[in-house]
């Protein structure tokens, strides 16, 4: 069960391997959580993720998870839900693209949809599930303001997140007052390892910082969570942009 603060004991991560994903772990870790499931592709990153994560102290198990296959996914997360509660569900998988190779390419534009999208409805669903079957439990859905509005440089990804966070708000409308806590987490730009746009993008992010706004959400049982927090305003005002003028933006 959650402590006393609405921190979870026990964490699934699905896309262990991501650095949002791991960056909250760690700090839920140092907080109360004592058992985590990270999820994923079998790789050496996924082992070696759950060994850093072990040298804190946790129980860490790991999981075959793709989100690619839908099919599987009823199995692989029940086996997890089938050892014991889970109090929070981290949904951190995802991939980019490429815009301007994928807009020539639809298999590759489609497989950014199928991971992010689809393979998202279908895990999502699958925690829903087994949330609301032991009574309680929060879903985080890893978001962006991509899909706030699309823009011409990654409109391909953009669409994916769009629907992903329409998925997100309506599963959170249909699970309310069931013990199920919904939260959508929409960062900007997050300067990671593998980021290949410049560091010096306005309102970008670390996923530390993102992990420290989590964090705040689950305290407050917010249902949607800004990293930084300028971006509501910033995104409020970009989604009543004209069109011609928003064409006319530098991106």
């Amino acid at each position: 069960m959650k402590d006393a603060f609405g921190l979870p004991n026990s964490l699934l991560v699905l896309g262990g391997t991501s650095e949002i994903a791991l960056a909250t772990a760690r700090r839920l870790v140092a907080r109360s959580t004592r058992t985590v499931w990270l999820a994923g592709r079998p790789s050496p990153g996924l082992e070696s993720a759950a060994d850093q994560l072990r040298a804190l102290g946790p129980d860490v198990r790991t999981v075959t998870f793709d989100a690619l296959e839908p099919g599987t996914h009823d199995a692989a997360l029940g086996k997890v839900f089938a050892e014991g509660s889970i109090d929070m569900v981290l949904m951190a998988f995802g991939v980019p693209g490429d815009q301007a190779h994928d807009e020539s390419d639809p298999v590759a534009a489609v497989n950014v949809a199928r991971t992010n999208y689809i393979g998202a409805v279908s895990a999502g669903l699958v925690c829903a599930q087994a949330l609301q079957n032991q009574g309680h439990g929060t879903l985080a859905v890893l978001s962006s303001v991509a899909g706030e509005r699309a823009r011409r440089s990654d409109f391909i990804y953009g669409s994916s997140k769009a629907g992903l966070d329409t998925f997100a708000q309506g599963l959170g409308d249909a699970l309310h007052g069931t013990g199920v806590h919904v939260m959508v987490v929409r960062p900007g730009f997050v300067r990671t390892k593998k980021s290949i746009a410049p560091q010096r993008i306005t309102l970008s992010t670390t996923p530390e910082a993102v992990a420290t706004a989590i964090e705040a959400g689950l305290r407050r049982r917010s249902e949607t969570v800004w990293v930084p927090g300028a971006l509501r305003v910033v995104m409020s005002a970009l989604r009543h942009t004209p069109r011609a003028v928003f064409r006319r933006l530098p991106w």
